[in-house]
């Protein structure tokens, strides 16, 4: 894929998990500030960043101590789990020059801003890259169902779902030396073959609002920059092939 992805405001997902870097648990200094200098690179070349970013990384760790505790609460522990990503994230980004914002669907004042659909919005205009933190601010909901909908209402041109493998495959290519890599897929493809890409809803809300999927690696030097430039490989999900 060589035409670049003339996307000019984007959304960027990223896992917790895909913070670790080589770590199993917590966040990597390295991986965090390399994914700083990658966005950074974007906003330079005249995008509109805005991210979610999951607490795998952090809530993964705590998963045993939670055992026993009602679905309501563990959800409640993720999206606090979040919040501390976001905020790395962003002293990471504003470290290498990058002004930043850090939105929470749950009010904590003292340490970021309320989610405000408009200020956001005018954040972006002013070329900050927003952070979304805290999920919907609902149980029940994944931090990709968050994404979708953040992407939806900042009207961003695509998602960008950052993986730790290069596109969407048949199999989880870990596991299955078979499993092919797809360079394009339909929404309707994903959800009837259970590609596992993004949980359903995030699939649904994606395709209703006719917003693109882009699935890449976010390890490579200069991943996501890579990506928009339609470099290297990835997959792009749509309405049609």
């Amino acid at each position: 894929m060589a035409e670049p992805l003339n996307y000019q405001r984007v959304l960027v997902k990223v896992s917790g998990e895909g913070l670790m870097g080589p770590e199993s648990y917590g966040l990597h200094k390295a991986t965090v500030l390399a994914l700083a200098n990658d966005i950074k690179s974007v906003c330079e070349m005249g995008r509109q960043v805005c991210l979610v970013i999951g607490g795998g990384n952090i809530f993964r760790g705590v998963s045993v101590a939670a055992e026993g505790i009602d679905r309501t609460s563990a959800d409640y522990m993720g999206m606090m789990a979040t919040v501390i990503n976001a905020l790395a994230v962003q002293n990471a980004l504003e470290s290498v020059g990058v002004k930043t914002r850090v939105q929470s669907a749950i009010s904590m004042n003292e340490v970021c801003e309320p989610y405000i659909r408009r200020r956001a919005e005018r954040h972006l205009e002013k070329g900050r890259v927003v952070i979304f933190a805290a999920g919907t601010g609902n149980p029940y909901f994944t931090t990709d169902t968050a994404a979708a909908l953040r992407a939806a209402e900042m009207g961003c041109n695509a998602l960008l779902k950052a993986t730790q493998v290069d596109g969407v495959y048949s199999a989880d290519p870990k596991k299955d030396s078979n499993a092919v890599r797809y360079d394009r897929l339909t929404f309707d493809t994903v959800l009837t073959e259970d590609l596992r890409v993004m949980d359903t809803s995030a699939i649904a809300l994606a395709r209703d609002n006719g917003m693109p999927i882009v699935v890449f690696n976010m390890h490579g030097d200069k991943a996501l920059t890579e990506v928009l430039k339609g470099e290297g490989n990835f997959t792009i999900i749509t309405e049609k092939e």
